[in-house]
């Protein structure tokens, strides 16, 4: 984006440290046509209400007195929800960066502020909005012009970071630079010959949109278009194979032929760092099992479930015996792998439905969903003959655990169940160990 295009856009910038404020708004100034300031979501609120038609763009900062940076900018979508949105921020957390999505963030800079980066995310959250804007000022709307000045789009298409891509109703017809690169596209006219249509480029996978989902729709661009902005999401693969994750934004022209403008922005790094850091939060770093906290999310849902419909559910706890031993012994990073190598054990002798957690430093549990007593004593009963003759470690320790198994009762609850279940683990452990106590 040229310093041109750059002095053509007015700011509304919103920090509530003043020193930052004061020296990203000068520099951005002398960049910008216009840039507006304000020192907390409340005040950005109420100078955007004042300049709305002046204002071509958001920068905010997220934790601020009187009203966060999301709350704010999710106000301003509801005036006006094309504004795009930049947020500046130290934040990596899952919440966060699935609440921008929702508000519709376009992209985001993280702190501390690197103005080259901060230019290239005002440029690509403006680019779908200066194509548009580009191209009513060229008058050329996609109607019959588009044959007599495809030179000029082809200039405006080529300058745009994001994937841009004209089609009418049956095929592509125009492409921009970032698409022949993507797909490794030398010769655009051998292209046009196989006559595909950008739905062809959508991979099949559940949580994005699909071919199948779009050619079931009366109206597939009202159907894009009434998609919320989380979902509206898709994944396509390179040249290389590299699967790339995109937000898919879609402009109609109408005219003779029907022409559609999709422009496609890159948020692979958004989306992998998103899901790592749900993982993060619902996986035991150890060993990769789920933690406390995720068990605890679905474990009464799985015993509501069960006692509604009348299916069985039963539970497995199970203790390494004298692991003390062994960390005191050899040390904390040879129990660390004994603990991976059980989880491993685990993996490998139970359902995929099946729920296996760390339940605290060497205990582990297991929730077995449609299993009868006698169906989880002989799951416990695997694992622990696995884990008896397993040689763990470099150092081949030989090591055992000991289990109780329960099945749900009508009179159960949530606590009652874990309770019996961990009272015959105990009585398993004060009767020799290495055994299985199901009751």
């Amino acid at each position: 984006m040229n310093k041109e295009i750059l002095k053509s856009i007015s700011i509304l910038y919103v920090e509530d440290e003043n020193d930052v404020r004061e020296f990203t708004s000068k520099l951005l100034t002398s960049l910008l046509k216009k840039v507006y300031t304000a020192k907390d979501g409340q005040e950005g609120l109420d100078i955007y209400k004042e300049n709305f038609n002046n204002i071509d763009l958001i920068i905010s900062d997220i934790n601020m007195p009187k009203m966060n940076g999301l709350i704010m900018c999710e106000k301003i979508k509801e005036i006006n929800k094309d504004i795009p949105l930049v947020i500046t921020s130290a934040h990596n957390d899952t919440n966060f960066l699935k609440k921008a999505i929702e508000v519709g963030v376009s992209t985001y800079a993280m702190k501390p502020i690197d103005l080259y980066q901060l230019i290239e995310s005002i440029t690509k959250a403006m680019e779908p909005i200066l194509l548009r804007k580009q191209l009513v000022e060229l008058n050329l709307s996609l109607e019959t012009k588009i044959e007599q000045e495809i030179c000029k789009i082809k200039s405006i298409l080529d300058a745009q970071n994001n994937i841009i891509i004209l089609t009418n109703k049956e095929n592509i017809t125009n492409v921009n630079k970032k698409f022949l690169q993507f797909f490794g596209i030398d010769d655009f006219d051998k292209f046009l010959e196989t006559k595909k249509n950008i739905f062809d480029f959508f991979i099949e996978e559940f949580g994005f949109i699909t071919k199948n989902q779009i050619i079931k729709q009366e109206s597939w661009l009202r159907y894009i278009k009434d998609l919320p902005e989380v979902d509206r999401i898709v994944k396509i693969k390179n040249y290389l194979h590299e699967e790339k994750v995109f937000t898919i934004n879609v402009e109609y022209y109408e005219n003779k032929e029907h022409y559609y403008v999709f422009s496609l922005t890159d948020i692979t790094k958004i989306k992998e760092k998103s899901n790592l850091l749900e993982y993060q939060a619902s996986h035991d770093r150890l060993t990769g099992l789920f933690n406390r906290n995720k068990f605890d999310e679905f474990y009464s849902k799985e015993v509501k479930r069960s006692k509604r419909y009348k299916t069985e559910l039963s539970i497995i706890i199970f203790d390494i015996d004298d692991f003390k031993i062994i960390n005191d012994t050899h040390g904390h990073q040879i129990g660390d792998v004994v603990l991976k190598e059980i989880s491993q054990i685990i993996s490998l002798h139970i359902r995929e439905q099946d729920i296996a957690v760390r339940w605290g430093g060497e205990e582990f549990l297991v929730l077995l969903p449609h299993t009868n007593l006698d169906g989880a004593t002989t799951v416990a009963n695997k694992i622990r003959t696995n884990i008896e003759v397993y040689s763990f470690t470099q150092l081949n320790l030989k090591i055992t655990a000991s289990f109780g198994v329960c099945e749900l009762k009508e009179e159960d609850t949530d606590e009652s169940l874990i309770l019996r279940t961990d009272k015959f683990l105990y009585e398993a452990k004060n009767n020799g160990k290495n055994k299985v106590i199901a009751k």
